[in-house]
């Protein structure tokens, strides 16, 4: 059965393995979730299944999300995510109202992690795009954290000033979409559903995260998998 969770970061701390050594780990709140719909190539004309996640006071949600999670006989929930499924065949494996929790990430050795950065606002190349600034030296104006000419970019189409589309510029960066690949599954606590990965996940503390098994391995961590 396909399988996905979301969760909330919890934060991140050291996890000691067997021989003393200690490694960086994230500590992941994963569920549970409730399926609030399913979708064949009958009714949708793709298969899919809908999972939600936290629940929600009515009087902060809306009509057609209460409605819509009341067919699947659940409250009201915060966040709700599809997930793409191969087939009808392993849609049936899900049913309206169903737990998901993190007790399907057992025989799961490695995961992907997906959620949004930490926003940093407007800031200048220099920090976003690790830029060395100009020459800082005596006698030079002060624009030493200025990204340089941006005319020789130009397209000269007409003879415009037309800059390229991905020029690095001064701008907001952060707050984007950001998937951490193949993180190892250190343990898992079935009783608080809390999920602990090694090293560190996008976003902030009490952040949304979409968790998910690894869809691309390499070679060694491949055959890990498959012997799980």
């Amino acid at each position: 059965m396909n399988t996905a969770l979301i969760g909330r970061k919890v934060g991140m701390t050291r996890w000691f393995l067997e021989d003393g050594t200690n490694i960086p780990v994230t500590v992941i709140a994963a569920g549970p979730c409730a399926v609030t719909q399913v979708k064949t190539t009958e009714n949708a004309g793709y298969a899919a299944v809908q999972i939600a996640y936290e629940d929600v006071k009515p009087r902060s949600s809306t009509m057609q999300v209460i409605g819509h999670d009341a067919k699947a006989g659940v409250s009201p929930k915060r966040v709700h995510r599809e997930i793409r499924l191969p087939d009808d065949a392993a849609a049936a494996a899900f049913s309206l109202g169903q737990t998901i929790d993190v007790s399907s990430f057992e025989k799961i050795k490695f995961v992907d992690v997906i959620g949004t950065s930490k926003g940093k606002g407007f800031t200048g190349a220099m920090k976003a795009f690790r830029f060395k600034g100009l020459c800082a030296s005596h006698g030079v104006e002060r624009k030493h954290r200025s990204p340089g000419s941006i005319g020789s970019h130009g397209t000269d189409r007409g003879h415009g000033a037309k800059i390229k589309k991905g020029k690095k510029m001064p701008g907001r960066t952060g707050a984007e979409r950001v998937t951490s690949r193949s993180l190892d599954v250190v343990s898992i606590d079935l009783e608080k559903n809390i999920l602990i990965v090694k090293g560190a996940v996008p976003g902030a503390n009490s952040g949304i995260l979409f968790v998910r098994p690894s869809i691309r391995l390499f070679k060694p961590k491949a055959r890990l998998q498959a012997k799980a």
